[in-house]
């Protein structure tokens, strides 16, 4: 079987109703004609569309059709006015309510487009589903998001054989759950635009401006809510460092256990002069006391 391509659908269905929402539907349902069930199509509809614009399919609005705010009313049975009128009112006031809920309208850059039936929806804010503190609102609470409570407003979601993904484009953070794990990964400056699955591959290949995004290669945040365990660095040596002039210096820090220090010479001036510049190192790091360094200076001194 081929690979196939998630496309960006919105995250949610539409939350579900409080019972104050229940009966402001019913009674809208009752005020313009319609049955519950088509009002409550609708206005999942009008919460995709932002509040100012649906795309809805439901027999009781002729088909298929479309709203805008301001006017723009086009419905299947398309010489039908009297129900594009109805379907005209319908909407004005369903986006009248959205607009009375808090932090349902999203703000900043938005998009909705149809494909194959399926509305995807790119949206940077986010979308408010009920306050236990709020007794008129229209949905109750919602459950918590499977990703935690650090992250908000994801800008798109999918999921596919018991795997499913959240991107939040403005958090640069993508987060992942299979076989019950959460991973947060950060997405740097990738904008995710797109996922697909091989048949029989239980990881999804992600794309982005760069192309293909290889998950291994972006930084961990958390899994299951905890930062990631740093790798254990190898032990480093502690040799002491031996200057083959009769001493041991102190054991330095080093991943070696042989010293870049060259031993001393006498074979010349310049080498006397080279191992004096190195103890005199050694002793402004406080390896050699001002006395050894001193003794070694005479000494050293002493062959020129």
């Amino acid at each position: 079987m081929p690979g196939f391509t998630f496309h960006l659908y919105r995250l949610h269905p539409m939350p579900q109703l409080s019972p104050a929402g229940q009966q402001a539907i019913q009674e809208v349902a009752q005020r313009h004609g319609f049955s519950f069930d088509a009002v409550a199509s609708m206005l999942d509809s009008v919460i995709n569309g932002n509040g100012s614009m649906a795309q809805f399919s439901h027999p009781e609005f002729g088909g298929s059709g479309q709203w805008m705010q301001g006017g723009m009313t086009m419905i299947g049975d398309m010489f039908n006015n009297y129900l594009k009128g109805r379907v005209d009112n319908l909407c004005a006031e369903l986006a009248r309510l959205v607009a009375s809920q808090p932090d349902m309208i999203r703000t900043g850059s938005f998009q909705s487009q149809s494909q194959n039936g399926n509305t995807s929806v790119n949206s940077w804010g986010g979308t408010s589903s009920g306050s236990a503190n709020n007794p008129n609102s229209l949905f109750a609470p919602a459950p918590p998001d499977w990703w935690g409570p650090d992250l908000k407003f994801p800008s798109s979601s999918g999921g596919q054989n018991g795997m499913r993904y959240a991107w939040f484009s403005q958090a640069h953070r993508l987060a992942m759950e299979s076989n019950g794990n959460v991973t947060i990964y950060d997405t740097l400056d990738h904008q995710i635009g797109g996922v697909s699955q091989q048949s029989g591959s239980p990881t999804p290949s992600f794309s982005s401006q760069y192309g293909y995004v290889d998950l291994s290669r972006l930084p961990v945040v958390s899994v299951n809510g905890m930062a990631p365990i740093a790798p254990v660095q190898p032990a480093q040596s502690f040799a002491p460092v031996n200057n083959n002039n009769g001493y041991n210096i102190a054991p330095t820090y080093s991943s070696n256990a042989s010293s870049n220090i060259a031993p001393a010479s006498s074979d010349g001036d310049g080498d006397n002069f080279a191992s004096l510049e190195k103890h005199a190192a050694l002793q402004g790091r406080g390896i050699l006391t001002e006395q050894e360094y001193a003794a070694k200076k005479a000494e050293l001194l002493s062959r020129l």
